[in-house]
């Protein structure tokens, strides 16, 4: 199939989650059912639909090992897998409210495409060691305090946008640019960062940024377009944003996420060897980087990519992290 799959949705052409999401212009008449059909389930999936990763990228036997490096992607991988169930169940009320067909295709791909990703979370966390048969427990049980603090107040604002208030382009915006535009950047740390010490996370993680690529490509194009047909929307569109940056100046999110950067930073440390001189961005070796630069850098990220595809959408309001500051 590789022949016929368009370079965005070809796991060894697709350019990473950074550069394909500021850069890649997709919409979703292009994006439609058949070309989920065709080139992401028989393309990016190919040998991969189970997993999320090729037979051959196994799990190595250190991260099976108790410690601080198979405890971070736990919490890792825990967490991104409700939040992934949650994206899910959102999603659902957007099929159901899509003006269209084309949107209606789109969404109902993008909703198969969060409920894989969360399921290719949970079945590495049984490759990592958690029994099948606790896994649901588990992950509801480390991942209560999470869910409570930080994505049921997400779901909250964008099934109150999308159901309650009936704006579908509005929910796009909060999906595109709150949600999807501040976390991608996490993602795209995860893949580089589990790369070297865990080739089956890695590749995991790639296949889920193929399509938040594709996500954020879509979303904005359907922004833009309708601001230039609506150009008086734009108001309604900037007190939504507004809304967006208060939700994330009030969740926690930075508390979780530092703690398995500190846990990864120990088990790093303890695997130096496997970690040699990779590079986790040009000129900055992994082992070099701390927990804290390591938060910064994927903040930085998300600025950089906000402004990208905002200029794209043509909007002008910031969506950086100095608008979402303090914490």
């Amino acid at each position: 199939m590789s022949g016929t799959t368009p370079p965005e949705a070809d796991f060894e052409q697709a350019p990473g989650l950074l550069d394909g999401a500021t850069t890649l212009t997709l919409t979703a008449d292009q994006c439609d059912l058949a070309y989920w059909l065709g080139h992401v389930a028989q393309g990016t999936l190919a040998g991969r639909a189970a997993t999320g990763h090729a037979p051959e990228a196994a799990t190595p036997d250190h991260m099976r090992e108790d410690g601080p490096l198979r405890d971070a992607l736990i919490l890792e991988l825990g967490f991104r897998s409700v939040a992934e169930e949650k994206a899910t169940r959102i999603l659902s009320h957007y099929v159901a409210s899509a003006p269209g067909i084309t949107e209606m295709e789109f969404y109902a791909t993008q909703l198969v495409d969060e409920a894989r990703h969360s399921m290719v979370f949970r079945k590495h966390l049984v490759e990592l060691g958690i029994p099948a048969d606790k896994l649901i427990p588990t992950i509801d049980e480390m991942a209560a305090d999470y869910t409570r603090r930080v994505l049921d107040p997400v779901e909250e604002f964008a099934v109150r946008v999308v159901r309650d208030e009936g704006d579908f382009i509005g929910a796009v915006a909060v999906f595109a640019i709150v949600i999807e535009g501040v976390l991608a950047p996490a993602a795209e740390l995860s893949e580089r960062k589990w790369d070297p010490l865990d080739p089956a996370a890695g590749e995991i993680a790639r296949g889920t940024a193929i399509d938040e690529i594709r996500h954020l490509a879509v979303g904005s194009s359907i922004i833009r377009e309708h601001l230039l047909k609506h150009p008086e929307y734009r108001p309604r569109l900037a007190e939504i944003l507004e809304r967006g940056r208060r939700l994330w100046d009030e969740v926690p999110d930075e508390e979780f996420v530092m703690h398995r950067e500190e846990l990864f930073q120990e088990g790093m440390l303890q695997h130096a060897d496997l970690v040699g001189d990779y590079e986790v961005w040009p000129g900055k070796k992994l082992i070099d980087t701390t927990p804290r630069e390591r938060y910064d850098m994927a903040e930085q990220w998300t600025d950089e990519m906000a402004a990208a595809r905002m200029a794209y959408m043509g909007i002008t309001e910031p969506l950086t992290r100095a608008a979402r500051e303090p914490r």
